[in-house]
């Protein structure tokens, strides 16, 4: 398999899943369980340790790198519908935290909302600096209405050995349905059927 994703020298690919069958209280999921999956790749910074005006060594790649998170986000999947999504960076110490938001535009954020389907609302994102060991809190939200409160979530990954000072880790998660047992009212999945996603 190849290191390379057009522009990107990928060092390594990472895949998260986890299925939760109760919530903090032991009480059994209403319908499905809660499966969160989450996509990431880290890769060199080609603006490590300067400054520059013109990101598009990075974002100018961003739609390929995309297309392949999303194919892979979608398998991971393993046939489950996905509803919400958000998607994250964590830049190395050498470069800067813009390097990674140049990473995550719409550019990159398209081909994996065609890969999903739908997918029309406005993705929620974060980012920051770190090394090896890092944590993020991937904000997650429904993909078709940014306001269902149901699907307000975070996916809480580690990074093992990821990022080097040189390197970009983009990663992009999802999950199959809202929280379990939401019940703080607002806007459900049902009102949303065929209206705009930005509702």
């Amino acid at each position: 398999m190849s290191n390379t994703v057009e522009g990107y020298e990928i060092r390594k690919w990472f895949m998260f899943s986890e299925d939760t069958v109760t919530n903090e209280t032991g009480k059994t999921a209403d319908g499905n369980d809660v499966r969160k999956i989450a996509i990431a790749a880290v890769f060199k910074n080609p603006y490590a340790g300067k400054f520059s005006e013109d990101l598009s060594l990075l974002s100018g790649h961003s739609p390929k790198l995309g297309e392949e998170v999303g194919q892979r986000l979608v398998a991971l999947a393993n046939g489950v519908a996905i509803e919400s999504y958000g998607k994250s960076c964590i830049v190395g110490i050498s470069g800067e935290y813009e390097h990674g938001n140049a990473c995550l535009t719409a550019d990159f954020a398209n081909p994996v909302r065609n890969a999903i389907g739908g997918a029309v609302a406005w993705i929620p994102s974060t980012g920051k600096r770190g090394g090896p060991g890092a944590t993020i809190d991937v904000p997650l939200a429904h993909k078709d209405a940014l306001y269902v409160r149901s699907h307000y979530d975070t996916f809480t990954l580690s990074f093992g050995d990821a990022p080097n000072p040189d390197e970009i880790l983009v990663i992009f998660a999802a999950a199959t349905r809202g929280r379990l047992h939401a019940r703080l009212g607002g806007l459900k999945v049902e009102d949303i059927e065929g209206k705009d996603g930005m509702c």
